[in-house]
């Protein structure tokens, strides 16, 4: 249940654009991409039949004026974790339908809800307790993020795209805890050309499961919409932007 609840991640990620940045006297050599230049040369990379496209010129924007530099940033960033979520999601909801933890959810001993119920309809049948939680543990991801794990430099200064923090500081200080990407530092003696093409699958993969989960999503709520998942998909009458429907709500 909890793997596509990340999907819900998304909804809260823009708000990590208002955070403070940490600013770095110098740059790291890392970033993958910090130009238009750089990212028309990558667009090819990633996918040379439809090379660099940017209808809404966001790429030569200046976003809260933090420079054009820095919007990129911000840009590829963004797009890195969103692709990530929407990977996270599509096979949580593909799991959920067919498979849940067959241990309780809760203390009390309730069962996870079951799999003849849709994803979308196993999330309202959370309790909002159990939401809040989860949403607790993604605010202290997102805090993580901005502040650079108290270590790296803000990603729209610098840092690598995508780049998450290590847990170091918070290893030290408060509770042994892994790291999210490579816990066992098993990528140290990967070359740079594997990391660079592991990077690009990334964003095609991170892409594509855009599209799919929102296809999944979408063909839930409006039958029809999606004529490549009938058969596949089933109604949803619920609200999928509302992840507190019917527990909570500021109106």
């Amino acid at each position: 249940m909890t793997v596509s609840t990340l999907l819900l991640a998304s909804l809260v990620a823009g708000a990590s654009a208002f955070c403070p940045i940490h600013t770095s006297p110098s740059k790291s050599n890392s970033a993958l991409s910090e130009s238009k230049s750089d990212l028309q040369a990558l667009a090819k990379k990633l996918n040379p039949t439809v090379g660099y496209y940017d209808p809404l010129e966001l790429s030569d924007g200046d976003f809260w004026g933090i420079g054009n530099e820095a919007t990129i940033g911000f840009l590829r960033q963004s797009e890195i974790k969103h692709g990530r979520v929407a990977m996270a999601a599509f096979v949580g909801y593909c799991v959920q339908s067919n498979f849940h933890f067959p241990w309780p959810q809760t203390l009390a001993g309730d069962p996870f809800p079951d799999v003849n119920l849709l994803p979308e309809a196993q999330w309202d049948a959370c309790p909002v307790a159990a939401k809040w939680q989860i949403f607790v543990v993604i605010s202290f991801l997102e805090v993580w993020d901005e502040s650079g794990g108290g270590d790296l430099p803000h990603y729209t200064n610098g840092r690598q795209p995508g780049k998450f923090p290590s847990f170091q500081l918070f290893r030290d200080n408060i509770h042994p805890i892994l790291d999210l990407y490579d816990p066992f530092q098993r990528s140290k003696k990967m070359g740079a050309e594997l990391k660079e093409r592991r990077l690009t699958m990334e964003i095609n993969n991170g892409r594509l499961a855009m599209l799919g989960i929102m296809g999944f999503l979408v063909a839930d709520t409006i039958p029809g919409s999606v004529p490549a998942l009938d058969g596949v998909a089933s109604p949803y009458s619920g609200q999928v932007m509302n992840p507190f429907e019917g527990q909570f709500s500021y109106l």
